[in-house]
């Protein structure tokens, strides 16, 4: 159902930021508050992803920061909405359904702990976000893209669980080669490492945002609750402009 607060969000500039770190769900909710408050989903894992997988098509090393700044000159990424996700463009080639690979995620990880990258990547979201009202979710979208959105959300949950969800992701027991649940948990954890600990913009909760652990919430129970958090905003501005 969508929300009451939907046809007062048209044509404003009301950002809702999602972070957090892998496999804590921020696709899915991000793709659900966006249909249901009739907002623009921008997805910047996505881009991340896209640009790891160009690195990994021309054989760039993924810890050489000048080849990769080189590289990033001559890349455009952009977003189109979709009806269940958005269309990733690489260099006006859709590369959407070669973004879930493990490889390319593992790659989006280690290009973007460089500053340079991570800059270059801001300024895109800045401006695919420049009309405003849409949700974006990410690892530093609160903190540093936009600090001053009008709602933020850390969706968080325990290592353990959020690697099991990406092992479902993945296609579980009948994925080919297997992978095992410890393999992906192990992966996520060295992920979290990296991006908890990098030197520009590490992965944590901006100072307003609010805390979603979604460890012991079923995919609805978390959803539910971020709707919640979304509308108790825009209540809270509605009664300051009353």
């Amino acid at each position: 159902m969508e929300s009451p607060f939907r046809s007062s969000l048209q044509g404003r500039k009301f950002i809702v930021a999602i972070d957090g770190p892998s496999g804590a769900g921020k696709s899915t909710i991000a793709r659900h508050l966006a249909r249901h408050f009739g907002l623009l989903n921008l997805e910047t894992g996505a881009m991340y992803r896209a640009f790891g997988l160009k690195a990994l098509r021309v054989g760039l090393p993924l810890d050489d920061h000048t080849a990769l700044e080189a590289l990033a000159a001559e890349t455009t990424i952009h977003l189109e909405p979709g009806e269940n996700e958005n269309r990733v463009l690489l260099d006006g080639e859709d590369v959407t359904g070669l973004l879930r690979n493990q490889t390319v995620t593992d790659a989006a990880s280690k290009v973007s702990v460089f500053p340079v990258i991570r800059a270059w990547m801001v300024r895109l979201q800045q401006q695919l976000a420049e009309a405003g009202g849409i949700v974006m979710e990410g690892r530093d979208i609160g903190t540093v893209v936009f600090p001053h959105a009008e709602v933020k959300i850390f969706l968080d949950a325990a290592p353990e669980v959020r690697g099991l969800r990406r092992y479902d992701q993945l296609g579980g027991k009948d994925s080919k080669p297997v992978v095992q649940p410890e393999e992906v948990i192990a992966d996520l954890r060295a992920r979290d490492q990296r991006d908890r600990n990098r030197a520009d913009s590490p992965l944590r909760p901006a100072e307003d945002s609010v805390l979603l652990d979604s460890t012991n919430m079923t995919l609805e129970e978390a959803v539910h609750a971020a709707e919640a958090i979304v509308e108790a905003r825009l209540q809270q501005k509605t009664s300051q402009v009353r």
